[in-house]
């Protein structure tokens, strides 16, 4: 397993069928602590439901959701206009990436029992090669991405302030998560940036 952070890795990194934008202080810290604060109060935080498995479980995070309509496991995001907090980080991830995000998933792990398990983010209104800007803060977590044929893993530390960009063919031939830990007390905010075409 190669962890980017052990290996000295930023910048543009280059995978197996893949790439990667990693850089582990994108917002000072002290910025970043205030950001927390700010999207902690001000986002409209939910738990839905989402179909797994054939029935209708309530997701293990907290989320809001804003830009374009989305649909991902039974569940229908519907259109919500960008506060302008959330306008000036896409700025900021876009200057990184070269691409025009246009929607936001936020979600809030309360703890380290909110998770996100296995899965890729290859929906077809994401396009053919979509590019997702995460962006965390708060508590630091553990975000393991795998690869679907050689089983190969990456793993990451997403601390606050962290920018991971997964880009290319990455969701056609890698899964990501972030796991479950008993180790975790405190809450992370992530800031998914993507295009919805």
């Amino acid at each position: 397993m190669h962890q980017g952070e052990l290996f000295g890795e930023t910048g543009w990194i280059d995978i197996p069928d893949g790439k990667l934008f990693w850089e582990p202080a994108f917002i000072p810290l002290a910025h970043a602590v205030s950001l927390y604060h700010q999207l902690t109060e001000t986002l409209p935080w939910e738990q839905l439901p989402i179909r797994m498995y054939g029935r209708d479980v309530l997701q293990p995070r907290l989320q809001a959701w804003f830009g374009q309509a989305y649909s991902y496991s039974g569940l229908n995001l519907k259109p919500a206009l960008m506060p302008s907090l959330l306008l000036s980080l896409k700025a900021k991830c876009e200057e990184v990436s070269g691409v025009d995000y246009n929607s936001v998933l936020a979600n809030l792990y309360r703890d380290g029992k909110d998770y996100m398990g296995w899965h890729q983010d290859n929906e077809s209104e994401l396009g053919e090669t979509p590019s997702i800007a995460s962006l965390s803060f708060g508590e630091p977590r553990r975000f393991v991405l795998r690869h679907l044929h050689s089983g190969e893993k990456r793993e990451f530390e997403l601390n606050s302030g962290s920018l991971l960009i997964m880009a290319g063919k990455t969701q056609t031939y890698w899964q990501h998560a972030v796991p479950k830990t008993a180790k975790i007390n405190a809450p992370r905010i992530n800031l998914t940036f993507r295009k919805i075409v």
